[in-house]
């Protein structure tokens, strides 16, 4: 994706799109992500909230090796979190992907211009390996980090509020 939205991938420094204090770029931010919440028992149901939130914040501050669509998804299910409280659980997520493919049909010119880079919230995934080291510690840094990220997007609510609304309308 980073191809074709004519982002070189840089294998060095800083992440080139969330500024996380890494050595290898995005690379080392992708790898770091992937292996970044061990503090957290996602199998204790109560936690799933903070896997949904994880992922939507990384996936909102490197927009550029995703699909456009994706935005959509992960904004729109932060949204949903984050201000009509809804509980998230994993049956969920692919009948938001059904009702976005709906939405999508209706909408295909639609475009969510992701914040400009570096300042898509300053909380990143090197901040766990700094500053989480208990359970409760990594929870509350997954909703500071979320919480940020969804504030930098805020452009792009007016868009992803009536999506909500609709989504909640059949759940």
């Amino acid at each position: 994706m980073a191809i074709k939205n004519g982002v070189p991938l840089l294998d060095q420094g800083v992440c080139q799109c969330c500024g996380a204090r890494t050595q290898k770029g995005i690379y080392e931010c992708v790898a770091l992500f992937n292996s970044g919440f061990q503090a957290i028992d996602f199998s204790d149901r109560n936690n799933h909230i903070y896997r949904f939130l994880s992922v939507d914040a990384h996936a909102l501050q490197h927009p550029e090796i995703h699909g456009r669509w994706s935005n959509h998804f992960h904004l729109t299910r932060l949204h949903l979190i984050l201000t009509y409280k809804v509980y998230w659980t994993y049956r969920r997520s692919p009948k938001l992907s059904d009702y976005l493919n709906k939405y999508k049909a209706r909408n295909p010119q639609e475009y969510l211009t992701p914040p400009k880079v570096l300042e898509r919230g300053n909380t990143t995934i090197t901040d766990f390996q700094e500053k989480a080291h208990s359970s409760d510690a990594s929870k509350a840094l997954v909703h500071k980090w979320a919480k940020e990220v969804y504030q930098a997007w805020h452009q792009s609510h007016k868009v992803v509020d009536p999506i909500s609304k609709g989504f909640r309308d059949i759940l």
